[in-house]
C-alpha cells in the first residue's frame, strides 16, 4: 500500500503521477493524517473497471443458473464460440 500526504501531491505531482503509472497500484492520499483520496493511473482504473464489470456479469450468470435458467454444456458453448468466430 502506497500512502502519501496531500502536500506531496501538491508539491511533487510529477513524481506521484509517475509512481502511479509505474506501480499500477492505487496511492492513498492523506490530509492532516487522515485518509482523504485514492489516486490511480487511468490504465489501472480502466483495468479495475473491466474486472468489476466482468465480476458483475459472472455473478449475474450464476444467479440466473441458480434461478433455474437453461444452461448449455461446455462442448456446446465451445461449438457456438467457434461458429461466432468463423463469422467474423
Amino acid at each position: 500500500m502506497i500512502i502519501k500526504a496531500s502536500a506531496a501531491l501538491r508539491n511533487d505531482y510529477a513524481t506521484i503521477s509517475a509512481l502511479a503509472k509505474e506501480t499500477k497500484e492505487p496511492i492513498y492520499i492523506t490530509k492532516n493524517g487522515e485518509g482523504d483520496l485514492v489516486l490511480m493511473s487511468i490504465d489501472a482504473f480502466e483495468k479495475r473497471e473491466q474486472m468489476l464489470q466482468l465480476r458483475a456479469r459472472v455473478l449475474q450468470a450464476e444467479q440466473e443458473r441458480m434461478d433455474g435458467e437453461l444452461t448449455i454444456s461446455v462442448s456446446e458453448a465451445r461449438k457456438r464460440l467457434r461458429e461466432r468466430a468463423s463469422e467474423v
